[in-house]
């Protein structure tokens, strides 16, 4: 297939894009590199752009014959969307619209949009479904939550046909492609152990007196290759799919002092702690129930051990650039 990549620069869209190269696909990466890096785009053809520029955008997916559209792009700082939402609904909401608005303009009636489970907010039961009440806590939520709504109306109204994939907390890496995680600032808690392990440092965990196995929160961790397999079989699903949604999670949470653990076993290190208190608004589990996306796309994740997610992730962290 020709497919455009939104946001195809960035940490899981340039994995992405090596998946669909190396199936065959003709792929084009649209990316403005204000989060991305150029140097992580070595598969397809390149075009630096702004998804929110319809007429620019509208051009590319006509003279690139583009199919079909792998929408990753967005800004996706929870704390940032706090403080600047505007900056938020601009990027997020006001973006998409336009390249959908572009994709109506090009005749492309196919999208795979990367969404989150900070749409759901605190879970009131675990594991979280697709039903789950949509309650999110913060501007980033809220806007991912918009997109999917006029994702579904526009379903309704036009024809699009929308695959929805929310995520759990994405990590991993293809280190032997020179792939991983370059976020600035960094605020996963993977990469964050790993700094510390590299560089002698110490981690912060906040809170140690949660409700659950070992006082510290429990998050469901998913390895960035079962991500992109996911969104090539929504791609394959949307062949006759019209529009749904689907939790992408391994189900088994791991708890931040598990994390720690797993990556002190697989670097051989010391990984200082830092305790300090909690986060407002961190929710104590979230874990995801991902049977929808087992049975109606098939997929499986094959890198479920949280030993072998830390481990691909810090032999990146040690060939990173």
């Amino acid at each position: 297939m020709r497919i455009l990549v939104t946001g195809g620069a960035g940490y899981i869209g340039s994995h992405m894009v090596k998946l669909l190269a190396d199936r065959g696909d003709e792929v084009t990466v649209l990316d403005d590199l204000s989060t991305g890096h150029a140097d992580a785009v070595r598969w397809g053809t390149f075009v630096r752009g702004d998804i929110a520029d319809r007429p620019a955008t509208s051009n590319l997916l006509k003279d690139r014959r583009i199919e079909a559209v792998i929408h990753f792009a967005a800004a996706s700082l929870v704390g940032e969307s706090v403080a600047d939402p505007l900056k938020y609904y601009l990027r997020n909401v006001g973006a998409t619209t336009a390249l959908v608005s572009a994709m109506r303009d090009a005749g492309v009636d196919r999208m795979v949009f990367s969404s989150t489970a900070a749409v759901y907010g605190n879970p009131q039961r675990l594991p979280i479904d697709e039903d789950h009440p949509k309650e999110p806590l913060n501007p980033y939520g809220s806007t991912k939550l918009a997109i999917e709504r006029m994702l579904g109306e526009c379903s309704a109204a036009y024809g699009l046909r929308a695959a929805v994939l929310r995520y759990f907390n994405a990590a991993g890496a293809d280190a032997d492609a020179g792939l991983g995680e370059r976020h600035d600032p960094e605020t996963h808690l993977i990469p964050l152990v790993l700094r510390a392990a590299a560089g002698g440092g110490a981690v912060s965990v906040f809170g140690d007196d949660y409700p659950t196995r070992d006082g510290t929160c429990v998050r469901d961790y998913i390895h960035v290759a079962d991500l992109c397999d996911a969104h090539v079989r929504a791609l394959e699903w949307l062949a006759g799919g019209r529009y749904d949604c689907f939790n992408l999670g391994n189900g088994d949470g791991a708890t931040v002092r598990e994390v720690i653990e797993a990556a002190r076993r697989v670097t051989g290190r010391a990984i200082r702690i830092d305790k300090a208190a909690r986060r407002p608004g961190d929710p104590a589990s979230l874990v995801a129930d991902a049977t929808k996306a087992r049975r109606v796309l098939g997929w499986q994740p094959s890198r479920e051990r949280i030993e072998t997610i830390v481990g691909d992730a810090w032999r990146w962290e040690q060939r990173k650039p």
